[in-house]
């Protein structure tokens, strides 16, 4: 890839809003769409070109720390898909229709059991509904804020990502911060994404009647009024954004220089490996395999740094499928292997919204494919698959099977190797992908700490925390008493900057300490 190739800032983000839409459930464009609405409003409101620039972020990367807790919600309510889906738009601060979700979501997840059963699920997850979604909103937040520093934003931006779920009224979280201590383009976004919520579901008048009762209460009175006085002209055409569309960028888009891309890739791989603790680091694993056996099999330079781009992506489309498939103990239902299958398509429609990421889509909706026809989803001729497809497809199904999986142990490097090379054999993967992926596997150097400061059983008790243990657990598979793990954690998150599980997993994976090739 030429550095005439890179995308822009805008666009970059604009494909991550796509992953996001997925993510979150959302309506085709949810992210784009609502960046539209919320530019409008801003240059009706005379916002100065950097808070407008702000607001057009925000909105495209207002949920981008949403998965660290996925699979907890999962747990509770079966499909967290579901549940984003149901509780977008919804007023946070009403008490009554958050708890009549819960209780709805419970009774079709658990429709089988006994009544008595049930009804302690709902008394349980009812008593400790609000300390759960505070966690939650907090790790968002915090996970958010890291991978937009990552990124590259400024400041006040990152500011604003860690506001999400603040409110005018003060009854917001993580901070209940209230009136202008809340960041205007967090204001400013959370209204328009909840415009576009209710537009798409009952047209203008709905919008309008939901942001009159919300008005001085999630909303900031000045906000409301702007959109009030003009809604008609600012939804105008909203919902018919066309796929593909970029709005323009306030103040004008800016490139990106070859390390801020790859700085942009790695944060994309983190936001999908951190859906569930049995993928952290997944996608980097498999970058830094593909990237060594490329080398290894002589490809030139610029193919190799595609490769791994389209390495770190490649699972970009499994936030599209519910953390209650990739998180099931048991075999899967033909209809939750079907969502499976699909995440290869989700992959390449994400990636293929923005024109610089094209090529890293054809490499990475490839990876599950066979050179026999079977795999998923493309299956295209043996010659339709290109080197870097074989490399790529060759690099995951080894760095799978030395992962835990909650179905199965990991397998051990010779019984992956073993395993490699028979699906070789058997005409399925390229014997001299195959061959080089190996390559690449036994001389791959463990990450190194980039500079931290943990003890190696500090490195030990986070790890563990990693992959979702609690401290119990994590008491008994070390050997300690959960007083000293609660000490450990402690040191842990004061040390590295974070108040959150959510947050000291996502440092984890920065730092490497979660990669299965140590």
């Amino acid at each position: 890839m030429t550095r005439a190739a890179l995308p822009t800032l805008g666009g970059a983000m604009a494909a991550l809003s796509v992953a996001t839409d997925f993510a979150m459930a959302q309506s085709a464009h949810f992210g784009m769409r609502s960046c539209a609405l919320a530019v409008r409003l801003a240059d009706i409101m005379g916002w100065p070109v950097q808070q407008q620039r702000q607001a057009y972020f925000q909105a495209l990367l207002r949920y981008i720390g949403c998965n660290p807790e996925s699979e907890v919600i999962a747990s509770v309510v079966g499909d967290e898909m579901a549940m984003r889906r149901d509780f977008a738009g919804m007023d946070t601060a009403d008490r009554h229709a958050v708890g009549a979700l819960v209780v709805r979501r419970l009774r079709e997840t658990y429709a089988n059991l006994p009544a008595w059963r049930l009804a302690g699920k709902l008394v349980g997850t009812l008593l400790t509904a609000e300390k759960t979604m505070a966690g939650i909103f907090s790790g968002h937040c915090e996970v958010g804020q890291r991978l937009a520093t990552r990124i590259g934003f400024d400041g006040d931006t990152v500011q604003a990502i860690g506001q999400l779920y603040e409110r005018w009224d003060g009854r917001g979280q993580p901070g209940r911060v209230r009136g202008e201590q809340v960041s205007p383009a967090a204001l400013l976004v959370s209204l328009s994404q909840d415009v576009v919520v209710h537009h798409d579901a009952g047209g203008v008048e709905a919008a309008v009647a939901m942001v009159r009762q919300r008005r001085g209460k999630a909303f900031s009175p000045a906000m409301a009024d702007a959109f009030l006085g003009h809604a008609a002209s600012v939804l105008c055409g909203i919902d018919a954004l066309p796929e593909g569309v970029l709005v323009d960028v306030p103040g004008g888009d800016e490139p990106l220089d070859e390390a801020r891309f790859d700085a942009i890739c790695e944060a994309m791989a983190d936001f999908v490996d951190i859906k569930t603790p049995w993928t952290l680091s997944h996608s980097s694993g498999v970058a830094t395999l593909a990237h060594g056996a490329a080398r290894s099999l002589g490809l030139p330079a610029q193919e190799a740094t595609l490769l791994r781009r389209a390495a770190l992506l490649h699972d970009l489309g499994k936030v599209g499928v519910s953390a209650a498939v990739w998180c099931k103990p048991a075999g899967l239902s033909p209809p939750e292997r079907e969502q499976v299958r699909l995440h290869a398509y989700y992959t390449e429609r994400i990636l293929s919204s923005s024109p610089a990421f094209a090529p890293l889509a054809e490499v990475a909706s490839l990876t599950h494919d066979r050179l026999d026809g079977s795999g998923y989803f493309r299956r295209p001729p043996a010659s339709g698959l290109p080197v870097a497809a074989r490399i790529l497809a060759a690099a995951d199904h080894y760095h799978a099977l030395i992962e835990v999986r909650p179905h199965r142990p990991a397998f051990t490097r010779a019984d992956a190797a073993r395993d490699l090379l028979a699906e070789a054999g058997a005409g399925r993967l390229d014997p001299r992908a195959c061959e080089a992926v190996l390559d690449a596997a036994g001389h791959a150097a463990a990450p190194k700490p980039r500079g931290s400061s943990l003890t190696e059983r500090e490195i030990e008790v986070l790890r563990t925390l990693a992959r979702g243990h609690s401290m119990k657990a994590i008491a008994r598979e070390l050997g300690i008493a959960p007083k000293t793990v609660d000490h450990h954690l402690q040191r842990i998150y004061s040390k590295v900057g974070v108040s959150t599980r959510a947050g000291a997993t996502l440092y984890a994976m920065e730092q490497g300490f979660t990669s299965a090739l140590h």
